[in-house]
């Protein structure tokens, strides 16, 4: 498989892996958590995403929603101001249900409605005042894109020349480091607070992070109780996410330097099998993700991936989807995530099964 999956797993076999991999990474004659303690495992997994992203403290959060919700809302107390600049195609936007408005009484303006983050002017040109920048990074819906290091520090410098703060959508950053050239604490230091994941990249159960300041931390820690986060034991979430801190983060580079290789192969073999039009964006990757673009309605191309897998025990892709917002009639996108499962692909059996995968496509499609 070319892009792994961790949802195609059984129940037993990540029972099977936690087991295996935990005792490298905790000491598992401690006791387990109990709401968060400090002297427990989900203790230890604030500290080590402090330690790594080089801020004061930091929270442990059952989901990112969640996390994001807090922080905006104690900027909006913090600034007197609920309005938050944000991207369309962020997943404030995309994927809560509009609960930074419908839970925590905020309202978002959209600096730009391109594809990418925005630019300083457009931060500067924006026409009301807001509390705080969220910025998403990378900007999945858009291709998992990143401004470059100039362009995002004229961004942050251009938020705080309006009175606001900046907050990072992070759920990905921990692969943004290849790409800017800094280190996650340097990254980590533009912004106000900073919200990661343990599950994306990092290949956890669940969970979240919102690292800062210890005062901003601790206002946080408050509000998650008030949200219903202070959950009585999450000991296995935070177990594989520092197994996951331990193992895939320092693979992380690697992963994102494969990717560029990979996408490179896929279009090459999509060329190659004559498709007349199909998009691998970005053409080079900025993290281990990308999207590559076909025209073929999604449930055609999801055909066509079962029966690869099949026939030949091989899968190159995942699910397809409509593009959002949508896009042509009849053109479908799917998500490349580069990970161990790729490492071993050279480019040319990438290349041959992109053309294997192109028979399939045509022959479910008559």
């Amino acid at each position: 498989m070319l892009a792994g999956d961790a949802s195609l797993e059984t129940l037993r076999q990540r029972l099977d892996r936690l087991v295996a991999d935990a005792p490298a990474a905790y000491d598992l004659d401690n006791r387990p958590d109990f709401y968060g303690n400090d002297d427990s495992v989900v203790g230890e997994l604030e500290r080590r995403t402090a330690d790594a992203l080089g801020t004061e403290t930091a929270a442990f959060f059952p989901t990112g929603t969640m996390a994001q919700q807090v922080a905006l809302r104690c900027w909006a107390g913090r600034t007197g101001n609920a309005t938050v600049a944000g991207h369309h195609l962020s997943h404030l936007e995309m994927h809560e249900r509009d609960a930074y408005a419908v839970v925590s009484g905020l309202r978002m303006v959209h600096p730009t409605n391109a594809p990418r983050l925005p630019t300083a002017a457009e931060i500067y040109d924006l026409a009301e005042p807001f509390g705080a920048l969220s910025l998403e990074l990378p900007l999945r819906e858009a291709g998992f894109v990143l401004p470059s290091w100039d362009e995002l520090t004229a961004v942050v410098a251009a938020a705080r020349d309006r009175d606001a703060v900046v907050h990072f959508d992070g759920a990905r950053l921990w692969e943004c480091g290849p790409h800017f050239g800094r280190t996650l604490p340097e990254i980590a230091a533009l912004a106000d607070s900073v919200y990661v994941s343990f599950y994306k990249s990092l290949d956890g159960i669940s969970g979240a992070a919102l690292a800062g300041t210890e005062d901003f931390v601790e206002e946080a820690r408050a509000w998650r109780h008030r949200y219903g986060g202070q959950l009585f034991q999450q000991w296995p979430a935070a177990l594989a996410a520092l197994i996951g801190m331990d193992r895939e983060l320092p693979r992380l580079p690697q992963y994102v330097a494969h990717a560029k290789v990979v996408a490179r192969a896929l279009g090459e073999g999509l060329a190659e099998a004559g498709v007349p039009w199909f998009r691998v964006h970005p053409e080079v990757p900025h993290t281990h993700q990308f999207h590559v673009w076909l025209p073929h309605p999604p449930e055609l191309l999801d055909e066509a991936v079962l029966r690869q897998a099949e026939e030949t025990r091989t899968a190159v892709f995942q699910r397809w989807f409509e593009p959002t917002p949508p896009g042509p009639p009849g053109v479908a996108l799917t998500e490349v995530t580069v990970s161990a499962s790729a490492m071993d692909w050279t480019e040319t059996e990438i290349r041959a099964a992109a053309k294997e995968f192109m028979d399939f496509v045509r022959r479910v499609g008559g």
